[in-house]
């Protein structure tokens, strides 16, 4: 049971805080009838946007369910709450704005019950599970969500006030420093607190590794082998954007440990999965044959032990992904293999049809790409029977161009992008 001289407490400190509030991209309209479920890492800005909508709305009330104050809250507690805070503050409330709703027990008999009453809800959690079928299932379709990863580059450049709103009309130093902020972004990644203060990423990214590690996944799921989890999570840490599968992850831990782990490790990675640290792409088949093989990327390349610069923009490409999801709810992101195992990095496929096939890889000039980048795409076009319609589209680090390419008499029109132009799109 909260404390009505803390709950005041809370609210005064709310109304007094001033921060610099970077702009988020995401766009969410408050629909009736509808909760609105705000997903994302731990520390990606949930929080802050959820604060940005409470400055805005003088009917919202904010409750950080993490804070001491707000433990063991009941649905009765919450309208008590709303009769106080109405009563104290001379406003009415109608929209409730609950941040980090998963620790709260039984929250989605709550929050139905809370939207039955009349009241709009905004909810946000680090839990993958109110991205997936189950919260639908659970909340009886009564929900939208949206995914809210740190950082895109634009909000990157937002945050460093830089301006590179006209990017076909940058001179070669303008173009050189945003290369090198790209480079930046890269390694770095595009946690807020890292970006607002450089000077100490190192250190907050080992605090939020920790922090995710031992809240997020050791705690929150009650693990038992920590030390076959702690393997599990620096493997993703290291083999991000490589083609894997749980087996090959069990058999390395085995390797190591010297027992067998198989069972935990399957076990294991659901839960990992669970906390957005990662997030899985799976192969695209045509037919209904699966495969246990799997690609995995990380929620922010800050967290990678791979500095392998190839590797870090594929995470950046799938992550940009993810985020034109919210404006493109049909869009679904798999990767694909050929019947000869050619690798095609990303199948962009929106309703019934593929729209895009993608490959991402570090060059400069046309000689410096592989070849089997120009063959994954050709062969994968001829298999799936994609007209010319389709892009072809390779994104590289600093080489622009449209050619016809022929490979082994497979033709098809490729369109080559740099990086920093694809990101900058809008």
């Amino acid at each position: 049971m909260f404390k009505e001289e803390y709950l005041f407490e809370y609210i005064d400190n709310l109304e007094r805080e001033e921060k610099e509030i970077v702009e988020r991209e995401i766009d969410i309209e408050l629909i009736k009838e509808k909760i609105i479920a705000l997903i994302g890492p731990r520390r990606a800005g949930k929080s802050t946007y959820l604060k940005y909508i409470y400055k805005r709305m003088p009917e919202a009330l904010y409750l950080e369910l993490e804070e001491e104050i707000f433990s063991f809250l009941s649905y009765e507690d919450i309208i008590k709450i709303i009769s106080l805070v109405q009563e104290k503050y001379n406003k009415e409330i109608k929209v409730i704005l609950l941040d980090e709703i998963q620790v709260m027990k039984d929250w989605e008999r709550i929050v139905r019950s809370l939207l039955n009453r009349g009241y709009s809800i905004v909810i946000t959690g680090s839990s993958s599970k109110l991205l997936s079928y189950e919260i639908s299932t659970r909340l009886r379709g009564r929900t939208l969500s949206y995914l809210l990863l740190p950082f895109s580059f634009r909000e990157f450049l937002k945050a460093k006030k830089h301006n590179f709103d006209k990017p076909h009309l940058l001179s070669l130093s303008e173009k050189i420093k945003l290369l090198n902020l790209l480079k930046e972004y890269l390694h770095h990644g595009g946690y807020p607190e890292i970006v607002l203060y450089p000077e100490l990423r190192e250190r907050i990214l080992k605090e939020y590794a920790q922090t995710i590690f031992y809240k997020d996944f050791v705690d929150r799921f009650g693990i038992r082998s920590v030390d076959v989890a702690r393997f599990m999570f620096e493997f993703f840490r290291k083999n991000f954007s490589k083609e894997i599968s749980v087996n090959k992850i069990a058999n390395y831990i085995k390797s190591v440990l010297h027992k067998n782990v198989k069972d935990t490790v399957y076990e294991y990675f659901s839960l990992l999965s669970e906390t957005l640290f990662i997030f899985i792409l799976n192969h695209y088949s045509p037919t209904s044959y699966k495969t246990n093989l799997f690609k995995s990327y990380l929620c922010d390349t800050g967290f990678s032990l791979n500095k392998d610069i190839g590797f870090l923009m594929e995470n950046v490409v799938f992550l940009e992904l993810k985020r034109r999801e919210n404006t493109k709810p049909l869009q679904e992101v798999y990767y694909y293999k050929t019947r000869e195992s050619y690798e095609v990095d990303f199948l962009i496929k929106e309703g019934m049809g593929v729209k895009e096939l993608m490959q991402v890889c570090y060059a400069n000039s046309y000689d410096e790409i592989p070849e089997r980048e120009i063959r994954a795409l050709l062969h994968a076009k001829e298999e799936l029977n994609l007209g010319d319609e389709v892009p072809l589209t390779v994104i590289t680090w600093d080489y622009e161009d449209t050619r016809e390419v022929e490979w082994w008499r497979k033709r098809g029109k490729i369109r080559f992008v740099p990086l920093w132009k694809w990101l900058l799109q809008v």
